[in-house]
């Protein structure tokens, strides 16, 4: 059938109000269907709570890289994805604002078996593992709800006692007419993206902010229907000018599959408060780049913009704050509930990827859950163990990230720093492999540069 994934997806009978569960996602996307899926897998009866309704939209790059195909493997569904028009990546292209270009091909075993990275749109990508959650929540004795927006997240004791025990909510929201339904749990997971309710409370709880747009890139995109191949390089350019340390991305969806052209996501992103700061619109910036700029003018000017199709978002970076007041990035957990993905700012500072930090955080936080030992809460001490073993896990990537975002702010580095890249030589080869590290999600075992390292590599 065509467009499948454009069907509605069977969420199953309306659980009863007051009913208890071993763990509340709040939030389908991928961080909470992530969350779900390997809850319900390691035994847990899960409640699943939607605030939209599947298929829906969702505004953001559409690259997937590959370290997350590997978290789809895992889940069950990467056929299913697969099956729905895809751009597969073999390459990465970044270029600096002297124009200078260097291209960054992909693992070629990871290619030929299909991990090495794709771009496919978030409407397809979030429908099939969603309703693969779905299939595996109601699997082991859970419940999902979508139209779901949760209203108020519950709390028990005072001052450093004090706990998330769950959620309430209305099924069609506030004004649907509907009653209130209360869930409870002894883990309450938080995966609304960047403004999460559970996610506020954690923070508000301990007095901390939820919210620095020093870390936070505003981001705006659209689908232009243009020249791309069914396979082939993303594109990330850091064109200076009057978008600063911001970036400009070209990131093909779809091949043209019998058409005469395909369909690419491209999209503009700026840190927040430079944003503010200059007082930028970034769908002006946009149009701007792609009539005026030499490197695009002539590439869009038989392309089309789709009708409808542009989006702004938040992307809420992982990126290190300076003197947090406890946690890195931020506090994302506390006594009965922990953070993923978005709601827990984990997004790549360097390349906007989030779908990898959404998963690993989800698997991470699933490993630190105990139902039975738990059974009368989450304790503080797992909530204080899953933050310090993510940031130890995934830390160094979203430093060097941030490090790298920083070094596109300085025009005339970033030139001397692509230069350095574009060589063919031993030397342009390491600083080649560091680019590669700072837009993908590995572990801390990769071997990261420090900035010494980095500048001995430019340098000697």
């Amino acid at each position: 059938m065509a467009d499948w994934w454009a069907e509605p997806i069977d969420s199953g009978p309306l659980p009863e109000d007051g009913g208890r569960y071993d763990i509340i996602v709040v939030g389908g996307g991928p961080g909470g269907s992530g969350a779900a899926m390997y809850a319900s897998m390691a035994g847990h009866r899960v409640l699943l709570l939607e605030k939209s309704v599947f298929p829906r939209q969702k505004s953001c790059g559409d690259a997937v890289g590959g370290s997350a195909l590997m978290h789809v493997q895992a889940f069950g569904c990467k056929d299913e994805i697969e099956a729905t028009p895809c751009y597969q990546v073999t390459d990465m292209i970044f270029s600096s604002a002297n124009g200078v270009e260097v291209s960054i091909p992909l693992p070629a075993d990871r290619i030929a078996d299909r991990t090495a990275g794709m771009v496919i749109p978030r409407l397809q990508f979030d429908y099939v593992l969603f309703k693969r959650a779905a299939e595996l929540v109601r699997k082991n004795g859970g419940a999902v709800i979508q139209d779901f927006p949760v209203s108020e997240v519950h709390m028990v004791g005072e001052g450093d006692k004090q706990r998330i025990i769950g959620v309430s909510g209305t099924v069609g929201g506030p004004r649907s007419g509907n009653e209130v339904m209360t869930f409870t749990a002894p883990l309450t997971i938080g995966a609304g993206g960047y403004n999460c309710p559970v996610s506020r409370v954690v923070t508000e709880a301990h007095g901390e902010p939820m919210r620095d747009d020093d870390h936070y890139i505003a981001a705006y995109r659209e689908y232009w229907e243009m020249d791309c191949a069914e396979t082939g390089p993303i594109e990330l350019h850091f064109i200076g000018g009057d978008l600063g340390g911001g970036y400009f991305w070209i990131f093909p969806v779809r091949g043209p599959a019998g058409a005469d052209q395909g369909v690419c996501n491209v999209g503009i992103g700026l840190v927040q408060r430079e944003l503010k700061l200059n007082k930028t619109k970034l769908r002006a910036l946009q149009a701007q780049v792609i009539a005026e700029h030499p490197k695009f003018k002539e590439r869009f000017k038989s392309a089309k913009m789709v009708e409808g199709s542009g989006i702004g978002h938040m992307i809420p970076c992982g990126s290190p704050r300076k003197d947090p007041p406890s946690y890195q990035p931020r506090r994302i957990a506390m006594a009965g509930a922990g953070c993923v993905g978005d709601a827990a700012t984990l997004v790549n500072a360097f390349s906007g990827e989030g779908i990898d930090p959404a998963f690993v955080s989800a698997k991470t936080l699933i490993e630190h859950f105990d139902r039975d030992e738990h059974a009368d809460g989450f304790p503080s001490e797992a909530a204080h163990d899953y933050q310090t073993e993510l940031w130890k896990n995934i830390g160094p990537v979203m430093t060097n990230s941030y490090k790298m975002q920083k070094l596109v702010k300085k025009r005339r580095l970033m030139n001397w720093f692509m230069g350095k890249a574009s060589r063919d030589d031993k030397r342009g080869e390491m600083i080649r492999n560091q680019l590669e590290l700072a837009v993908s999600s590995k572990s801390a075992q990769e071997d990261v540069a420090t900035p010494w390292q980095l500048i001995k590599l430019m340098l000697f």
